[in-house]
């Protein structure tokens, strides 16, 4: 299962995207290839969470702090940056619409 979480903070009298935990493993790959690496799903999670954090870091220029850890990538904002909650909202709506074709990718905004 691939566990999508996006968290919402309070910046100054605002509350908006603050981060996501991005974690796990959707499982395509084994089942269809029987060989781990093989997933499209978890590919394509993948590519689309470092272009997020990539562009809120590099080309955005915002604070924020990034992991990348096995099976896990966590981003949280540390200061309020219009154009990376935006960017943010947009990643959450794509993982949304994935999700209602995979059924192993689960998003949770808290």
């Amino acid at each position: 299962m691939l566990n999508c979480v996006f968290r919402l903070g309070e910046f100054g009298d605002v509350e908006a995207f603050s981060g996501f935990e991005i974690s796990g493993h959707a499982g395509y790959g084994e089942a269809a290839n029987e060989r781990e690496g093989n997933d499209i799903v978890c590919a394509a999670v993948s590519s689309c969470t470092m272009l997020v954090c990539n562009a809120i870091t590099e080309n955005f220029g915002a604070t924020a702090d990034v992991k990348v850890e096995e099976n896990r990538i966590t981003l949280s904002l540390k200061e309020n940056s219009e154009s990376a909650q935006k960017l943010i909202a947009a990643f959450c709506e794509h993982l949304e619409t994935l999700s209602r074709e995979y059924e192993n990718i689960k998003v949770t905004i808290k």
